[in-house]
């Protein structure tokens, strides 16, 4: 383990005095700000009368560490304890533990349903080049005509997600309180760990079971495998801004053609 103060670990001041000094002092703080670490360089210390002494408090970093930018010191609210913890926070949003809480649930749902659109735009659209099946392009889908309008398609769908969502609002604020199925009460949950319910609907194959290090590790290929998603998400969202088709239309275009089919001949005039 290796350790180092001011402005290359995570330093923290302490103050120790009586309870008549705390009330008559006075909070001074100074804050450093890094874009490769993150705002996390903050010094703060309790000044008071003079029978307070301080106590500056180094905290080891962990080398093996695996970090966005090599060389960079991860801010303190980033210990690696989350799945997908590599301490990049360059704006400083979980700084707030509630923050921290609330974003790392976000980016986990986002994960999960990014994964599920990336699916959903890919093989469909994979499936219709070859001739499997016939379905419309994915960037023109809600322009279709289906069994009712699309306001209350979209009505429906505001009532189910936010049923969904206010019950894993629930579930945040305190873990575990919604196990419980609201009309079948046998159907039960087994976790308890927001995010991770577990049980044979969220976790038919028992990935979720077992050592602390597998687990993390399974949910770092998650996180990792959702952050991808993200990309591939905005990527083919952009692809077809720019070439009017999809990503699978792109790529069998440059296969059947890979010195003009390119991602500069989108930019070239026409």
């Amino acid at each position: 383990m290796a350790s180092a103060c001011a402005s290359s670990a995570i330093a923290a001041v302490v103050a120790v005095s009586s309870p008549s000094s705390q009330k008559n002092g006075a909070i001074v703080g100074a804050t450093k700000a890094s874009f490769f670490g993150g705002r996390k360089l903050r010094v703060s210390k309790f000044a008071a009368p003079s029978n307070t002494r301080s106590v500056a408090v180094c905290v080891a970093a962990d080398p093996d560490r695996p970090i966005w930018f090599p060389g960079s010191t991860p801010p303190e609210w980033l210990d690696g304890s989350l799945p997908g913890d590599f301490g990049f926070d360059p704006l400083g949003l979980g700084s707030d533990p509630d923050s921290l809480k609330w974003n790392a649930q976000a980016e986990l749902v986002h994960c999960r349903w990014a994964m599920l659109g990336a699916a959903g735009i890919f093989i469909p659209e994979f499936l219709t080049k070859i001739g499997i099946l016939n379905t419309p392009s994915w960037y023109t889908a809600g322009e279709q005509e289906y069994f009712t309008d699309t306001t209350t398609l979209f009505i429906v769908e505001l009532v189910l997600i936010g049923w969904a969502e206010g019950r894993r609002w629930a579930d945040i604020i305190k873990p575990g309180s919604v196990n419980t199925d609201p009309i079948f009460p046998n159907n039960k949950l087994t976790g308890t760990d927001v995010g991770y319910p577990g049980g044979l609907w969220f976790d038919p194959l028992g990935y979720g079971s077992g050592s602390p290090a597998k687990i993390k590790e399974i949910r770092t290929k998650e996180i990792k495998n959702g952050r991808l998603a993200m990309l591939a998400v905005m990527g083919a969202w952009f692809q077809h801004i720019y070439t009017g088709t999809g990503p699978i239309d792109n790529l069998f275009a440059h296969l059947a053609d890979p010195g003009h089919a390119t991602i500069f001949s989108a930019f070239s005039p026409k």
